[in-house]
C-alpha cells in the first residue's frame, strides 16, 4: 500500500470518527437505541412488517386492494406517531441532511457525486 493510499484511508477513518462524534450522529444513536429498548414499539414494528409483507405478496399475485394499501398506510402512520419512533425519524432525517452536506463537500472537487456514484460501475 502506498503512503498516499494509507494517508487517504487514515483521513477516511478520521472523518468517520468525527462524524460519530457529531451531535446529529449521537442523537441518532440514542434514538435508535430507544427504539430497540421499547418493547411495545418493537411489537408494532413487527406487526407493520408483517402487514407490509402480506401486502407485497398480494401485489405480486395481483390480489392487493386499495383497502389493503390503506391498512398499511394507517399502520405506518400509527407507528410514526409514537413519540419514540417520531424522535428516531427526526434524528434520522437530521443525520441524513448532515451526511448529504458532507457528500456535497467531498463531491465538489471530484466532479462526481461521491456518495451516489463514485462506487458504481456503468453510470452515465
Amino acid at each position: 500500500m502506498s503512503v498516499e493510499q494509507a494517508s487517504i484511508e487514515e483521513l477516511g477513518r478520521e472523518l468517520g470518527d468525527r462524524i460519530a462524534r457529531t451531535s446529529e450522529y449521537e442523537r441518532f444513536e440514542e434514538a435508535r437505541e430507544a427504539v430497540q429498548r421499547d418493547d411495545d414499539l418493537q411489537e408494532r414494528i413487527d406487526e407493520f412488517e408483517r402487514l407490509r409483507e402480506e401486502f407485497m405478496q398480494a401485489r405480486r399475485t395481483g390480489d392487493a386492494t386499495q383497502s389493503d394499501l390503506q391498512r398499511i398506510e394507517s399502520a405506518q402512520q400509527e407507528l410514526h406517531s409514537m413519540p419514540t419512533m417520531g424522535e428516531f425519524l427526526d434524528a434520522q432525517d437530521e443525520l441524513t441532511e448532515t451526511l448529504e452536506t458532507l457528500n456535497e463537500a467531498i463531491s465538489e472537487p471530484l466532479a462526481v457525486d461521491f456518495g451516489g456514484e463514485a462506487g458504481g460501475c456503468c453510470q452515465d
